[in-house]
């Protein structure tokens, strides 16, 4: 049924998920009607929540299947010699799309710091070794002058 495939062999799905899945994509992402075509009855909350990560993966698909549409699409508004109607929202979808497939612009951050003072790295100490006869030819009147 879906033209995008979904990657089980993270788990075992059921019939019934899988057909809940590739009815998303028939439904173009209507998950309350593609709960029901599926045969899930009253509340689909529970559907959506034991199977987010196959969602979410099957969202990134058809992110990825369109890629290539966004970035022509890119290309064929910067070369247009004419105007085109509703381009500044094309453009944004388009860029928005080659974003969440890692296409896009990547920001990137420089981190400069300037620090005054600093730290100061001093000599190992060396031991002094004082000779006592050299100390006691020292009088108490040299020291106080």
């Amino acid at each position: 049924m879906s033209n995008l495939p979904v990657d089980n062999n993270k788990r075992k799905l059921t019939d019934k998920q899988q057909l809940f899945l590739d009815s998303i994509i028939e439904t173009k992402g209507d998950l309350k009607r593609s709960a029901e075509l599926a045969g899930y009855s009253g509340n689909h909350y529970q559907v959506i929540q034991s199977l987010r990560e196959e969602i979410v993966e099957l969202a990134s698909n058809v992110l990825a299947r369109e890629a290539p549409k966004a970035a022509f699409k890119l290309v064929e508004v910067m070369t247009s010699a004419d105007g085109m109607p509703q381009a500044n929202v094309k453009l944004q979808a388009a860029q928005t799309i080659l974003d969440r497939v890692g296409l896009g612009k990547q920001e990137r951050m420089q981190i400069d710091h300037n620090m005054s003072g600093g730290i100061f790295i001093l000599p190992e100490k060396k031991a002094i070794h004082i000779d006592e006869a050299a100390y006691e030819e020292i009088s108490d009147e040299d020291i106080s002058n």
